[in-house]
């Protein structure tokens, strides 16, 4: 009698390494891209900011750089990230299961691979912010990295957090956006979106009715600044668990 020995399957970690790397396929627009843009933006910033002090008086300076602790230049990277997730899922599911990828294998190889990334950028996004406290930002008082929304007095290790989980939340956020093309195409996402509007609304009003907002407030209050980014991942974990439901049930189209 014949014994006919089957393939024993991949172990987890390889099939999860190969959704990976699929990401990374093209590292110019996931890693080398951002970068550009983000020094783009920096180099540019730099130039406003010499021009505004050097075309007004020194007893001015100190109410510039308050000002500019509120620059929201570097947030174009956590929306870029977004897209990128949304790109991640919508070109990259069908092209994963012409290759027999599982659809669970997906998600969770994606949500590694954001994971990893979000770990990246935040590490970038966290020296430079060291360096811009160091230098008094830049010798301009400029704050791109360490503007008000990241916390600018918070230790460096409590800053990589801050940008970890938003970066997290951009990319799981995005992830949603993506399964919801995929299964359903643009009605979908329209759809989507008006009832996401709806239910901010919603919520906004029930607040204002039931006079909540001392209490949102003091909850913010109580939670801190780095609590309160905590917070979103909960807005992270339901993103993904949603993201990976859609999926799946999604099936791609041409």
């Amino acid at each position: 009698m014949t014994t006919i020995t089957l393939p024993s399957p991949r172990p987890i970690t390889s099939r999860l390494r190969s959704v990976m790397k699929l990401h990374i396929a093209n590292p110019w627009t996931t890693i080398t891209l951002p970068w550009i843009i983000l020094g783009t933006i920096f180099a540019a910033n730099l130039a406003i900011w010499a021009l505004i002090f050097l075309n007004t008086p020194e007893s001015a300076h100190a109410d510039i750089a308050k000002g500019l602790q509120w620059s929201g230049a570097s947030l174009y990277i956590f929306v870029y990230m977004m897209v990128v997730a949304i790109q991640a899922v919508n070109v990259t599911f069908p092209f994963a299961l012409g290759y027999g990828v599982t659809r669970r294998d997906f998600f969770l190889g994606t949500a590694v691979q954001f994971v990893t990334l979000s770990a990246m950028y935040a590490a970038g996004l966290t020296i430079l912010a060291t360096i811009e406290t160091a230098t008094n930002g830049w010798g301009l008082g400029g704050r791109m990295f360490t503007a008000a929304y990241f916390g600018s007095d918070l230790p460096w290790y409590l800053q990589f957090f801050v940008f970890f989980v938003l970066m997290l939340f951009f990319f799981f956020v995005g992830a949603v956006l993506g399964a919801v093309y995929v299964r359903w195409k643009a009605t979908g996402v329209t759809f989507f979106l008006v009832a996401l509007g709806a239910l901010v609304i919603l919520a906004l009003y029930l607040l204002t009715l039931t006079d909540s907002w001392a209490a949102v407030g003091e909850f913010l209050a109580a939670a801190g600044f780095v609590g309160t980014y905590a917070w979103s991942l909960v807005i992270t974990a339901i993103s993904g668990v949603a993201g990976y439901l859609i999926l799946r049930r999604a099936t791609p189209r041409a």
